[in-house]
């Protein structure tokens, strides 16, 4: 209580008196993070009232700051001279909130990222920035940057003060200005570090760039931080100068190596949350194309962005359905993103015009590797094969084939062969969807066994199997209501069950 007393005196003295402005020194003291966080807490609260009165008295000198041992030699004005003094002494405070956005208190950080971003708005209505002509912008993107950069420590997780800091990306000046300030940052920190990865950093620039909600229309710009007077004519306020710095920030950040982990985060959201707000998606094709060549779970995910650039933008991508055909391995059906996968190859080979070379080769790899398959899964998988046979009837002969092969040892399809058309598919028969026909799971033996019959034209809804887990076939077994059989049988007599057993005499069933 002493110390806050004796900061809200400074204070008072700063405000009240010029004769006063070197107790200034006492506020910025404890700012230097050697303190206790709670007497931090207070000089950084106490600094964040003194320089918001400051900015509103409009005593911090306007324009671009001179030297501060210069300003003192040359001809200024005592009010110009005490002004750049406390300018400096404004700099000096925000540089040290800046440092203590890394501090190791968390309420520590959150008060400067606060503090920060009140400094950001006060600006915003009273501006350092000499105005010297009407459209003059005056955001203060300097004093922004300096918050980006706390938010975008090397070698902290910095996710937890992102998260706080995300009520302020609704504002579209300040989503536009922190954008460009990422850029800046991606490419300051590689180029001092020369490329070498930087898995933290990178996660939190990860962090900060995700959750970006993009506007759809120029009409829903309208929440800005900055009340300009001619919005109209400046390019913050315009949705294509928006894309153009939202493209940017990504492709700058995408342009250097990422850690598997976060590789795999970037593809989950990049086909819905950064592909449909970019001026231009095709310039993600090289990305997504080295992404669908790497392999597993990576390749799974490329899928969907490759999906967008390949129907909506033409992209023309050399042995595709060869390399989808790779992708289908025993893992396919116990992968985290097994739904989204299924989902989109159902989408794929939706296309009447394939040649039935390479349907038969995916319906056999499908059939094959469903022999190992979890019957969650196979109630998914074999519907998803019926549907491939609706739309290509020329696959059809792989299900009615007399004489066709009867087990692997005499089936002449060649699950090694990666070229589709090499693999012999249609000189097989699904012998495997007669197997599981016998499977343990009766649901399983009833859904193939529907292949017995003539399929009917309607396709089957595979969307709410594609997701169905262990847990939920499980739970439907324990809930499933047991009706009794009727039995007809013969009453037991005697302890043997014969009519005139001796051990009758002596021993008794009740």
């Amino acid at each position: 209580m002493a110390r806050e007393a004796a900061l809200a005196a400074c204070l008072e003295a700063v405000l009240g008196s010029r004769s006063s402005a070197n107790r200034v020194f006492e506020l910025l003291e404890p700012l230097a993070g050697q303190e206790e966080p709670d007497d931090i807490v207070s000089a950084a609260r106490t600094c964040s009232r003194l320089f918001g009165a400051l900015l509103e008295r409009r005593e911090l000198f306007v324009g671009p700051l001179p030297d501060q041992d210069a300003s003192l030699a040359e001809n200024y004005s005592a009010e110009d001279k005490y002004k750049i003094w406390m300018r400096h002494r404004y700099r000096d405070c925000v540089g040290c909130l800046g440092e203590l956005m890394g501090h190791d208190a968390f309420q520590v950080k959150e008060l400067a990222l606060c503090t920060l971003m009140k400094f950001v708005e006060l600006e915003a209505q009273y501006p350092l920035i000499k105005i010297e002509w009407k459209g003059t912008l005056t955001f203060p993107c300097d004093l922004l940057k300096v918050v980006v950069d706390g938010l975008l420590p090397i070698d902290e997780d910095a996710s937890l003060l992102i998260s706080r800091f995300q009520e302020y990306m609704e504002y579209d000046d300040v989503r536009y200005f922190v954008m460009k300030a990422v850029t800046a940052s991606i490419g300051q920190v590689t180029q001092k570090t020369k490329e070498r990865p930087l898995p933290v950093y990178q996660q939190n620039v990860f962090s900060l760039i995700s959750p970006i909600n993009m506007p759809n229309k120029e009409s829903e710009m309208v929440k800005f931080m900055v009340k300009q007077d001619n919005r109209e004519e400046l390019k913050l306020s315009k949705l294509q100068a928006h894309r153009q710095v939202f493209e940017r920030m990504w492709l700058t950040f995408l342009k250097h190596k990422l850690p598997t982990g976060l590789y795999k985060k970037v593809l989950v959201i990049l086909h819905d949350s950064v592909l449909p707000y970019m001026n231009e998606p095709t310039l993600m094709m090289d990305f997504l194309t080295v992404a669908y060549g790497i392999g597993g779970a990576i390749s799974l995910l490329a899928l969907n962005g490759l999906f967008i650039l390949i129907h909506q933008h033409n992209l023309e991508y050399p042995d595709f359905y060869k390399k989808l055909y790779s992708l289908l391995d025993p893992s396919i059906y116990h992968v985290k993103y097994r739904a989204r996968f299924f989902h989109l190859t159902d989408l794929f080979l939706s296309s009447s015009h394939l040649p039935a070379y390479l349907v038969a080769a995916f319906i056999k790899r499908l059939a094959r590797l469903a022999l190992t398959a979890p019957p969650e899964a196979l109630l998914m998988i074999i519907p998803f094969i019926c549907n491939l046979f609706r739309r290509h009837p020329a696959c059809r002969v792989l299900v009615h084939r007399p004489g066709g092969p009867a087990d692997m040892s005499e089936d002449p399809y060649v699950m090694e062969e990666e070229e589709p058309s090499q693999s012999r598919a249609l000189e097989s028969s699904l012998w495997e969807i007669q197997s599981l026909q016998n499977h343990y799971h009766p649901d399983v033996a009833k859904a193939a066994a529907v292949l017995n019959q003539s399929l009917s034209e309607m396709e089957d809804d595979i969307s709410g199997l594609l997701e169905l887990s262990a847990y939920e076939l499980f739970d439907k077994e324990v809930k499933k209501t047991t009706v009794d059989v009727p039995l007809e049988f013969e009453q037991v007599r005697g302890l043997f069950g014969k009519k005139n057993d001796i051990f009758a005499e002596h021993f008794s069933l009740d």
